[in-house]
């Protein structure tokens, strides 16, 4: 049996009716066309339905649809738009941190609430907060690059902002 709720996705005011069972990703991808929350794992392990509840990073694929009602939704659609990215998108693109982009918006979504948190991660900071989403693309060394320079553009115009290389890990 479905029933009403109203979700704010990416601004915006969605209605919809749907079973109390009905995950958040299901109503993103199927009720409301939006692709970048991708289905992945279905256990909420894998990162690939990322999306910001709130701000915070939660996997969409485990919260019920109704959990969320009249609470803030944010996927990759919503960060920016073609002509004004937000400032994690461009860096993704500027350090071509991307291999075939199935984990990508997730990746991007827990860079968006990691930099919320903390304005400059270090690499393992960075390694700890990324390590849920998982990706076999091996694209590893340019997402580490691209968060410290998506950390840059939050602060500083683009033109200051450079890759850092990545930090030497210690052998403690």
């Amino acid at each position: 049996m479905s029933t009403p709720i109203t979700l704010q996705v990416n601004r915006m005011r969605q209605d919809v009716s749907v079973p109390k069972e009905t995950t958040l990703l299901h109503v993103l991808r199927n009720d409301l066309a939006l692709n970048s929350p991708k289905y992945g794992c279905g256990l909420g392990e894998c990162g690939a339905c990322t999306v910001l509840v709130d701000g915070i990073a939660a996997r969409a694929c485990v919260i019920p649809a109704h959990g969320v009602a009249g609470r803030s939704v944010t996927t990759l659609e919503g960060l920016g738009t073609l002509a004004a990215l937000h400032p994690v998108q461009q860096a993704f693109i500027d350090e071509q941190a991307a291999q075939c982009g199935y984990c990508l918006s997730g990746v991007v979504m827990m860079t968006v609430a990691l930099l919320s948190r903390v304005p400059h991660p270090t690499d393992a900071q960075i390694r700890s907060e990324l390590s849920g989403n998982l990706c076999r693309c091996g694209a590893h060394l340019e997402i580490i690059k691209a968060v410290h320079r998506a950390a840059c553009y939050l602060e500083h115009p683009a033109a200051q902002c450079a890759a850092q290389p990545p930090q030497a890990v210690s052998a403690a």
